[in-house]
């Protein structure tokens, strides 16, 4: 009599184990096949995004995940500023950068320094708005000024706490230098093109930089990005005209394929977070 094999030929066995372990695990064919596909997603190079501390603070690093997931693609997120985003992209160290400012005021900040670049390649893809801050310290009692006082502070016209009815002393304005983003925002809305120049600066590099200063002088004024002020519970100088960065992502040409699920995919995540859309 013919004995039967101990061992079904390799191709059978292999497709009778998987279709197995398939049903054991509760997988179906189509589940499989998508999860095949985020291990393809997950080995691709990542896409490098870097600019607006404001975008990466909002919107790009609490929800990087949920970015990654909705794309497909791998991202790495750098948070510097508007003007640093623009300048690693043009000189193609990044697929994406991200401005918190129009394109154009944060363009118009590079052109003393570096004119030649190819700024005209540059396309923005606006995907939100969020709200200016000004933070003031909490030993301060101020908590009121109108627009056209705020103006005039920054102009360095209005220059000590007393004239806003507070205590007698300098009104130390803290800023991000140069091409951040909430800097041009503000100068942009308050002043045209041209820069702000308040009577006592405190100029720093970041963002983040700005809260800090705030919580240690107690003669500071911070002009700084909302969700920072919140994070360090302190107080607002409310002014009645609110002032708001316009959040975009920018490519250098049109956007390849993957580029444009990032973009449609963080458009998809603000949304979801309450955050408005814009055109």
């Amino acid at each position: 009599m013919q004995r039967r094999p101990l061992v079904a030929p390799r191709g059978r066995y292999v497709r009778a184990h998987a279709h197995r372990l398939r049903w054991r695990l509760g997988l179906g064919g189509g589940l499989l096949l998508a999860l095949a596909g985020l291990g393809t997603a997950a080995d691709a190079q990542p896409l490098t995004i870097q600019g607006s501390s404001t975008f990466s603070t909002n919107i790009l690093l609490p929800h990087q995940a949920m970015i990654e997931r909705l794309s497909g693609q791998p991202l790495k997120v750098v948070g510097v500023r508007s003007d640093l985003g623009l300048l690693r992209l043009l000189a193609r160290q990044a697929e994406f950068a991200v401005i918190s400012t129009s394109l154009q005021q944060a363009i118009e900040s590079l052109r003393a320094s570096s004119p030649a670049l190819p700024y005209h390649e540059l396309i923005a893809f606006p995907v939100s708005r969020v709200r200016v801050a000004f933070a003031i310290n909490p030993q301060n009692p101020v908590r009121h000024a109108d627009a056209k006082t705020l103006r005039r502070v920054l102009a360095g016209e209005v220059t000590d706490w007393s004239e806003l009815g507070g205590p007698s002393q300098p009104i130390r304005v803290a800023y991000v230098e140069g091409g951040g983003g909430v800097t041009l925002s503000v100068s942009g809305e308050l002043f045209g093109t041209r820069s702000f120049k308040p009577a006592h600066p405190i100029r720093v590099a970041f963002g983040s930089q700005v809260v800090k200063v705030v919580e240690q002088e107690p003669r500071a004024l911070g002009v700084a990005q909302l969700v920072l002020v919140k994070e360090h519970k302190l107080p607002e100088l409310a002014t009645g005209n609110a002032i708001e960065q316009e959040l975009s992502l920018v490519t250098l040409g049109e956007p390849t394929p993957a580029q444009r699920a990032v973009i449609a995919a963080i458009r998809q995540v603000a949304l979801s977070i309450g955050l408005p859309a814009v055109e």
